[in-house]
């Protein structure tokens, strides 16, 4: 699957489970890139600068797209 590919399929992912979550805590996630199976994302809203955000991002956000797709390596924040 090409990056391209891989960030449709990412976001349709975000989309529908996991950004719900997210939003119910005051949060918000924008996927902003792929770069070799690497997904940036930007966290806003109630997770930026949350101390719990690196959990959400690695231990909810990373585990349930490597779950669902393959070729995720790793879940970063933008920066």
């Amino acid at each position: 699957m090409t990056d391209l590919e891989l960030f449709d399929a990412t976001d349709a992912v975000i989309n529908k489970d996991i950004r719900p979550f997210i939003e119910a805590d005051g949060g918000r996630i924008q996927l902003k890139r792929i770069k070799d199976g690497i997904v940036f994302v930007e966290l806003a809203g109630a997770c930026a600068g949350c101390p719990g955000a690196v959990m959400t991002l690695k231990g909810g956000v990373e585990r349930i797209l490597q779950t669902k797709l393959d070729g995720i390596k790793e879940v970063r924040l933008d920066m």
